[in-house]
């Protein structure tokens, strides 16, 4: 399915807020794109997005993720800078914060072990220890500035939830991080798992904007709203526009069809799952009469029939029509053929049978004229 109605909606919605609430920046803690060469008409909305949210008196920082290029989003970040908008890439940057007001936020990009460790100075190649080192680095020079701070990391913090739509990160099997990690921060903007969760009081998961899976079907999406000064934080959850909701039915075909309770489904991106005992015949077709979004269409059948199998002494004694029919009610779950499907297969068949004679027959002509 095209999500970029559903991105345009969600980044309408989110000047609105910047607007009516005097935001003072919108941070990002990756993926800005959902993969590492995004599509144009995305590129396109991004910029549209971010220069309306300058325009609308935030300062926009953005930090790589997994699912970023790096090298792609982070082309002319410090041109991009003096415009307001504030793209995070390399290791390299996380001791250097963008100082908003009194408030310095330190954007960390994705700290992939294998390639950060030694620019971060980690003793470890574990995500663990590299974001360790990074806030390390951090901790160093607060006392030397006044003022808040504000940490953004992607990573999987320990106490979160994943859903089916995120790419693992992990490298040997050691890929959590805990939230002790953060000590010290303000706050914590993370970034990586799409579900809201609050981890702890100042660290958080803000989720992504909209569902990117049926994982995520009961997920509220939306915003963190962050108020942080000297010794008070305070947040706010802002539900994001939701453009079409996620359906996740499952039954008998002809139940499913008829349930009055599954009206609100009929507007609905869905996903099915049928449990007729024998799978029914054009099923996606079927089901999107009542259904036209359904986007997952899954077979589980419940006391489905077993189609025995048959001897090969049995099998021989078979007719070579009631051997065509016998396969197709094999490959299609226990579909019998009908009377019309059994008349094409006999015409098949003799049509086969012909053929193949008169192919015979040519051969043994060749044959004996070769002889003479």
């Amino acid at each position: 399915m095209g999500l970029l109605d559903a991105q345009a909606c969600y980044l309408d919605h989110l000047v609105e807020v910047v607007t009516s609430e005097g935001v003072d920046a919108v941070l990002v803690s990756g993926d800005v794109y959902d993969r590492a060469l995004p599509a144009p008409d995305t590129v396109e909305l991004l910029s549209a997005a971010v220069t309306r949210l300058i325009d609308a008196g935030a300062v926009v920082v953005l930090s790589s993720g997994n699912h970023d290029s790096a090298i792609r989003l982070g082309f002319a970040s410090d041109l991009l800078a003096r415009a307001g908008l504030h793209i995070r890439t390399s290791p390299g940057s996380v001791r250097t914060p963008v100082t908003i007001k009194d408030v310095d936020v330190y954007p960390f990009p994705y700290l992939e072990p294998s390639v950060a460790a030694d620019t971060v100075g980690a003793l470890e190649r574990t995500h663990a220890a590299v974001l360790r080192a990074a806030m390390d680095a951090v901790r160093a020079q607060r006392p030397s500035r006044p003022g808040c701070s504000v940490v953004m990391a992607h990573a999987f913090v320990t106490g979160g939830a994943s859903s089916a739509s995120e790419r693992d990160i992990s490298v040997g099997g050691v890929c959590a991080v805990h939230p002790d990690t953060f000590a010290q921060a303000d706050y914590v903007a993370l970034g990586h798992l799409h579900g809201p969760q609050a981890i702890s009081e100042t660290v958080r998961y803000s989720g992504s904007p909209i569902a990117l899976s049926f994982s995520e079907a009961a997920h509220h999406k939306g915003s963190v709203l962050v108020d942080v000064r000297p010794g008070a934080l305070s947040t706010e959850f802002i539900p994001a526009p939701v453009t079409k909701p996620l359906a996740i039915l499952r039954g008998d075909l002809r139940d499913l069809m008829a349930d009055r309770r599954h009206q609100d489904a009929e507007s609905a991106y869905c996903q099915i799952t049928l449990t007729d005992a024998v799978r029914p015949m054009g099923a996606m077709e079927r089901v999107r009469r009542r259904f036209p979004d359904t986007l997952v269409l899954a077979f589980e059948p419940v006391g489905a029939q077993v189609v025995p199998v048959r001897s090969a002494a049995l099998m021989h004694q078979r007719s070579d029509l009631d051997l065509c029919s016998d396969f197709l009610t094999h490959v299609r779950a226990g579909n019998v053929a009908s009377k019309r499907e059994r008349a094409l297969l006999a015409t098949a068949v003799e049509h086969s049978r012909v053929t193949r004679a008169d192919n015979d027959d040519q051969v043994l002509a060749v044959a004996t004229g070769s002889a003479a």
